[in-house]
């Protein structure tokens, strides 16, 4: 088995302690040893990292693939699936290059997307992280992701089901087709009017059937939800990823702090954040605009709620909707400097949102995000302090080396 020695490294593990000087030593797709200080083992390819940040790769908490520079839903109805799939591959090839060696799948413009590219990669063919395949979105009539009028009907980017048991067949052919995460619109959003975010136009009862179909296949099940009442929904639903999740009060919060050892929640901040300063102006969404969707408080909102989630433990994770013209791929590392301007968290909290988090929720039995002895050997070799800069990590051209399942996937010069 070759043995891959990554030698004089300023090694930040994701366990909570402070980096420190050493070696790791990755055998096969795992790392054999993490050593402290002294002189650098032996192995067949030595590679002198020279005193640089080695981390876990990132993982993107809620991944859409197959979104690219999107600036209206008809960027992901209109496309073919032999075109998006593509689409999807270029997408997957621009996390791994900035140093995310996993995607958390949220759900994708056709339902086969994510699974396809997961296929292709897992099989070697082409470049990309690891992947948890999303779907379509699963939504209700009259919600988020129904594009139709009584006298235009038409098919959006989503599968539309009413009551308990559409709710079971959509999530049984979700599963049939390979799709890891399924992903439902339980709340209302900003871009549909007529079911802003604070509204729940999904019930309770479809929440749990599709939790109980998704477990039962051993699949994860998350959700858009934005409003209180949506949210917990999902909590005691039993729903793994919570999306968004601006809207709060004290019993919501409660009720996740009770969950925080099996749920995960992403703020995907960034999108919001382009639209409310004036960087997506160039795509027609201005400050003024944005204030009219009433994104300047939703952000508020955002910042009470994950605030208040981070003091009391609960598990974010980075990333989400990226792949809008003013959000694309391959930017999500934009998110840590979110979570320590509006969340407060510190560079090293926000790094292990980034990889032991996103590992936990990639992973069940925590074989991911972390360098530990025994664990996946998936790591990034960046120049520069990262907790003095963390910026750094927005420039791919900063991380000297990216290993995946332990290969190089980008090598030192």
């Amino acid at each position: 088995m070759a043995r891959i020695v990554i030698a004089n490294a300023s090694i930040f593990d994701a366990t909570g302690t402070a980096p420190f000087a050493g070696h790791v030593v990755i055998e096969g797709n795992r790392i054999a040893s993490v050593q402290k200080g002294g002189a650098a083992p032996v192995g067949e390819t030595v590679i002198d990292a020279g005193g640089k940040f080695l981390m876990p790769g990132m993982v993107e908490g809620h991944g859409h693939l197959s979104f690219e520079n999107v600036t209206a839903t008809e960027n992901l109805i209109t496309p073919s699936p032999e075109e998006q799939v593509f689409t999807a591959a270029r997408g997957a090839k621009a996390l791994l290059d900035a140093g995310f060696t996993s995607v958390y799948g949220a759900s994708e413009a056709k339902l086969r997307l994510g699974v396809a590219v997961r296929n292709e990669v897992n099989a070697g063919r082409i470049p990309g992280p690891r992947i948890r395949a999303g779907g379509l979105e699963i939504s209700v009539t009259g919600a988020m992701g129904d594009e139709s009028k009584e006298h235009n009907p038409r098919v959006g980017p989503s599968t539309l089901v009413d009551g308990p048991e559409e709710m079971r067949k959509a999530v049984r052919l979700h599963c049939r087709e390979g799709v890891d995460n399924i992903k439902l619109d339980v709340s209302g959003d900003p871009f549909y009017p007529s079911t802003p975010g604070n509204t729940t136009p999904m019930s309770f009862e479809e929440v749990k059937m599709a939790v109980d179909t998704a477990h039962a296949y051993g699949r994860k099940i998350n959700a858009h939800t934005r409003s209180i009442e949506g949210s917990k929904i999902c909590v005691r639903a039993g729903v793994d990823g919570l999306f968004h999740c601006e809207y709060s009060d004290e019993e919501l919060l409660d009720l996740m702090e009770a969950a925080k050892d099996r749920i995960f929640v992403v703020p995907t901040i960034d999108l919001f954040d382009c639209m409310a300063s004036g960087a997506a102006a160039n795509w027609g969404i201005t400050a003024e605009v944005a204030g009219w969707m009433g994104i300047p408080p939703l952000i508020e909102e955002s910042v009470k709620t994950h605030t208040a989630l981070r003091q009391r433990g609960v598990r974010h994770l980075i990333g989400g909707d990226y792949g809008f013209a003013w959000s694309q791929q391959g930017q999500q590392a934009r998110d840590l400097q979110h979570f320590i301007k509006y969340y407060g968290y510190s560079p090293a909290e926000a790094l292990i949102c980034a990889t032991r988090n996103g590992g936990q929720a990639m992973m069940s039995d925590g074989s991911l995000g972390t360098i530990e002895a025994g664990k996946l050997a998936d790591m990034i070799l960046v120049d520069g302090d990262v907790l003095a800069h963390i910026s750094i990590l927005t420039d791919p051209a900063r991380i000297a080396i990216i290993m995946k399942d332990g290969a190089l996937h980008k090598s030192p010069a």
